[in-house]
């Protein structure tokens, strides 16, 4: 059975392989690779020294302009050029989520790591959260290791 998609496709991608192959299962079924809307969340960040006294020297723009320019190194292959690659900051989950809603999205692919137990309890579950509070499809690969 084929299936394309017509519209946005949003993969939320944290740099491993297994995002790496959601981002190819999201190209093999849109039907453009501009299309293929690419996101990482970057985590909140509080910066403290260890006396408790906030640290300057690393900010958000900065974080977010050092994740940029690796995201776009990692998709500097030409068949990924027309992809959208985004960097946010926030809740990883609640950002996938309002991401998708705010371009359109038809789709989101992420892939699920099988976590259980303790790992899951204390790293929480990003595929998770976007299943349960997406308002539009979500293709989860189950990728073992």
């Amino acid at each position: 059975m084929a299936w394309t998609i017509n519209k946005a496709v949003l993969v939320p991608y944290d740099f491993s392989t297994h995002s790496r192959v959601a981002v190819d299962k999201a190209l093999s079924i849109a039907d453009s690779p501009s299309q293929v809307h690419i996101l990482h969340v970057l985590p909140t960040f509080i910066p403290l020294a260890p006396e408790g006294f906030p640290v300057e020297a690393i900010d958000d723009q900065v974080r977010l302009e050092y994740t940029q320019k690796a995201l776009d190194e990692e998709f500097a292959d030409p068949r990924y050029s027309q992809c959208s690659k985004e960097v946010l900051i926030g809740d990883p989950g609640s950002i996938c989520v309002d991401r998708a809603k705010s371009i359109g999205a038809d789709l989101i692919v992420i892939p699920s790591h099988g976590r259980s137990g303790i790992t899951r309890l204390v790293l929480g579950s990003v595929a998770e959260r976007v299943v349960r509070f997406s308002h539009v499809p979500v293709l989860v690969l189950k990728i073992t290791d």
